[in-house]
C-alpha cells in the first residue's frame, strides 16, 4: 500500500523534464522577421521562375514564327509566277476604289481645273476700272428714309421666315425685312395704288412681296425668279418712291440728274419699262404731285432730242448699255448724281456682248449708290459681279436659276427642216391667236413670215436688222392684235411683256438654254397657263437636247422617247462637288467640261468682237440685235 501524494516510477517519469526535446524559447518579434525573410526569399524564386518561364514562352513564340516564315518563303518558291500576279491582282482589286466614285472624283478634280483656268482667261471682273485701280470696296449699306409698317417691325423671324415658307420665297442675307402681302402696307400713295388697280393688279407677287421692301429700305438686291412673275414692278416702283422724294426736297433744275438708271439689254425692253414709269409718274402729277421726269436712251431714235431733255434736267433714265455709253463718252450726260441703278436681265447684257459697255458704265460713277439686280439665270460673271459690286445685299429666289416657269406646258417635236413650215401651220391651230414664234436667225424670220403671209395668216417680224421704226411698229400691230402672229429671234424674249399670249413656239431650238428659258417665259405670266411647242431634230447639239431633259424632268413634263433615249445613266444630272449642272451657265443637262457656252467665249476676244464685213447686215447671224445702240 502506498501512501498518498506517491507516485509509481512510470508517472514520475512524465513529471521529469526531458533535457533532450527541451526548445529553447525565441521571441515573438524575432520569429516574425525571421518569417518575413522567408517569405521573401520565396517569392523572389516564384518570381525568377516566372521570368524564366516568360523568357521560354518568347522564345518559343520567336521560334514558331520564324518557322512560319520560313515554311511561307518554301510555299512562295513553289508558287508559279501566275499564282503570284492572281495574288499580286487580287490585293490590288481589293485597295483600289469603287470605279464609279473613282470616275466621279476625277470629274470633280478636272472641273475645278477648268474653272480656274476660266478665272485666269476671263480675268476682268464686272466692275468699275476706278474703283478696283484705287482698291475702293463698299461695306457698310445705304439707308432710306421708308420705314416698315409697326406690325412688320414687330414681326419676329420665326413669323417673317413662316410667311415666307407659305409663298415659297427663298431668302439669303442680313437683317433681311419680312415680306409684305399687299401695297397698302407698303406705303405707296393712294394714286399709285389705283395706277395698279387699273392694271389688273390687285396684290403683289412673291418677287414683289419680299424685294420691294427691302429695295425701299435702301438695301442691295439680287432677284432670281421666273420670267413674268412682275420684276419690272420691284425696281421701277421704288425708283419712282426715291425720285419723287429727292424731288420734294432738292427740286431739279436743268442739267441735273439722272437719279436713278435702268439698264437693259434691248430697245423694246428698254421701250416697255419706261413706258411703265411714264404710267405712273403721268398719274402723280395729276394727282398734284411734282413732274418726274424720265427718258428712253435707245439707239435707233434722234440722238439730239434725247440730249435736249437730257439738258432739261432728268429724274430717271432706261437706258441700253450701247447709247448710254455713247452720251457718256461725248460727254453729254453724267452719273455723279445717280444714287440707285438696276440691271434688268443681267445675264443678257453680258451675253449679248454688253460686258464692256457695262464696266465703262459703272466706272461713270463717282460714289457708292444702291445696286439691284435682276437675272432669270445666274451664270459665272454674273455670280462673281454681286460679291464684287453689291453691299450685303438680299437674295431673294422665287425659282432656281434658270429654271422654266412652271405654269407652262413644254411639248417638244421632232421635226424635219423641211416641215418646219407646214407642221408650223398646224401647230398654230393649238390656241387662239396671238401666237409668239422664235427663229434663230434673221433669215428665217424673214422667210416664216413671207410663208404665213402667203397663207393667209397675218404675222409681223422683229429682229435686229430692221429700223427701230419697223420694230416698233411690228410690237404695236401685235399688242394691239392687228398681227395674229409675232416672229422673231431671241431679241423679242428679253423681257417683253404680252400677257395675253397663250402659246409660244420655238421654230428653232436655240443653242443656248437660257435662250430657251427666256422665250417660253413669253407665255404663262401672271398665273396663267401656257403653252411652249419646241421643234427640234438632228441639227441640235446634244448638250442643248441634254439641257433641254433636264429642264423637262426638273418641270415634270413629258419627255419624248428620242429625248429619253439620251444619257440614260444620267450622270450629268448628279451633283458633284455640290454642283448640279454646269458651274460655268447653269445648264442642268451637261458640266463645265462640256459647255459649248464657254467654248464660244474662250475663242472670243476681249469685247464685242464682231466681224467688219457682217456688221450693220440685214441677215447679221447674231440674231438678237446684240451692239444696239
Amino acid at each position: 500500500m502506498r501512501r498518498p501524494h506517491e507516485l509509481d516510477e512510470e508517472e514520475s517519469h512524465f513529471l521529469i523534464p526531458d533535457e533532450d526535446k527541451h526548445t529553447e524559447y525565441v521571441p515573438a518579434k524575432v520569429r516574425k522577421l525571421a518569417q518575413e525573410e522567408q517569405l521573401k526569399m520565396e517569392m523572389k524564386a516564384s518570381a525568377e521562375a516566372a521570368q524564366q518561364e516568360e523568357i521560354d514562352e518568347a522564345t518559343r513564340i520567336a521560334q514558331l514564327k520564324e518557322q512560319e516564315r520560313q515554311r511561307k518563303l518554301e510555299m512562295l518558291h513553289k508558287k508559279s509566277l501566275l499564282a503570284s500576279a492572281h495574288k499580286l491582282r487580287a490585293e490590288a482589286e481589293k485597295d483600289r476604289k469603287d470605279p464609279e466614285t473613282e470616275r466621279l472624283e476625277e470629274m470633280q478634280a478636272e472641273e475645278a481645273r477648268v474653272l480656274q483656268s476660266v478665272e485666269h482667261q476671263m480675268h476682268a471682273p464686272l466692275q468699275s476700272v476706278r474703283e478696283r485701280a484705287k482698291g475702293i470696296v463698299y461695306t457698310t449699306r445705304l439707308h432710306n428714309s421708308w420705314q416698315r409698317p409697326k406690325k412688320y417691325l414687330q414681326m419676329s423671324d420665326g413669323e417673317a421666315d413662316e410667311m415666307r415658307r407659305k409663298f415659297f420665297i427663298e431668302v439669303s442675307g442680313d437683317d433681311v425685312p419680312p415680306p409684305i402681302p399687299n401695297f397698302k402696307d407698303m406705303r405707296f400713295p393712294e394714286v399709285i395704288l389705283k395706277g395698279l388697280s387699273d392694271k389688273g393688279i390687285k396684290r403683289p407677287t412673291q418677287i414683289q412681296m419680299q424685294g420691294i421692301p427691302a429695295i425701299l429700305e435702301g438695301r442691295d438686291l439680287i432677284g432670281i425668279a421666273f420670267t413674268g412673275s412682275g420684276k419690272t414692278m420691284v425696281f421701277a416702283l421704288p425708283l419712282i418712291m426715291l425720285a419723287l422724294e429727292a424731288e420734294l426736297k432738292y427740286p431739279f433744275r436743268e442739267s441735273d440728274g439722272p437719279y436713278g438708271l435702268i439698264l437693259c439689254p434691248s430697245r423694246e425692253l428698254a421701250q416697255q419699262t419706261h413706258d411703265n414709269l411714264v404710267y405712273f409718274t403721268k398719274r402723280l402729277k395729276e394727282a398734284g404731285f411734282p413732274e418726274l421726269r424720265s427718258l428712253c436712251l435707245i439707239g435707233g431714235t434722234d440722238a439730239s432730242k434725247q440730249m435736249h431733255q437730257i439738258r432739261e434736267g432728268l429724274h430717271m433714265v432706261v437706258a441700253t448699255p450701247g447709247r448710254l455709253t455713247d452720251m457718256l463718252n461725248r460727254h453729254r450726260m453724267f452719273l455723279v448724281q445717280c444714287m440707285y441703278l438696276c440691271l434688268d436681265e443681267a445675264d443678257r447684257l453680258i451675253d449679248l456682248g454688253f460686258e464692256e459697255d457695262v464696266r465703262n458704265i459703272l466706272d461713270s460713277f463717282r460714289h457708292q449708290r444702291q445696286t439691284v439686280l435682276f437675272s432669270a439665270t445666274m451664270p459665272k460673271k454674273i455670280q462673281d459681279f454681286a460679291k464684287s459690286a453689291l453691299v450685303e445685299p438680299v437674295v431673294v429666289n422665287v425659282g432656281r436659276a434658270g429654271a422654266a416657269n412652271m405654269d407652262v406646258i413644254q411639248e417638244v417635236e421632232y421635226v424635219k427642216q423641211e416641215q418646219k413650215c407646214p407642221y408650223l401651220l398646224q401647230c398654230l391651230q393649238k390656241t387662239a391667236p396671238p401666237v409668239l414664234v422664235f427663229c434663230e436667225n434673221k433669215k428665217d424670220v424673214d422667210d416664216v413670215q413671207e410663208y404665213l403671209l402667203i397663207k393667209g395668216v397675218t404675222a409681223v417680224a422683229i429682229h435686229g436688222g430692221l429700223d427701230q421704226e419697223e420694230r416698233q411698229a411690228s410690237v404695236k400691230k401685235f399688242r394691239d392684235g392687228v398681227a395674229e402672229v409675232l416672229i422673231g429671234t431671241d431679241v423679242a424674249s428679253k423681257g417683253l411683256d404680252f400677257p395675253q399670249i397663250r402659246h409660244v413656239i420655238n421654230y428653232d431650238m436655240p443653242k443656248e438654254i437660257e435662250n430657251y428659258v427666256h422665250r417660253i417665259g413669253r407665255t404663262g405670266r401672271g398665273g396663267q397657263t401656257g403653252i411652249a411647242t419646241t421643234f427640234i431634230n438632228k441639227n441640235q447639239e446634244e448638250t442643248t437636247l441634254l439641257d433641254l431633259k433636264a429642264l423637262l424632268l426638273e418641270a415634270k413634263q413629258r419627255i419624248p422617247p428620242f429625248l429619253d433615249a439620251l444619257d440614260k445613266s444620267q450622270h450629268n444630272l448628279r451633283e458633284i462637288g455640290g454642283v448640279r449642272g454646269c458651274a460655268f451657265c447653269g445648264g442642268l443637262g451637261h458640266r463645265i467640261t462640256q459647255c459649248p457656252k464657254l467654248e464660244k467665249q474662250s475663242k472670243q476676244t476681249q469685247g464685242p468682237g464682231k466681224d467688219s464685213l457682217l456688221t450693220g447686215s440685214r441677215y447679221e447671224r447674231d440674231g438678237g440685235g446684240g451692239g444696239e445702240i
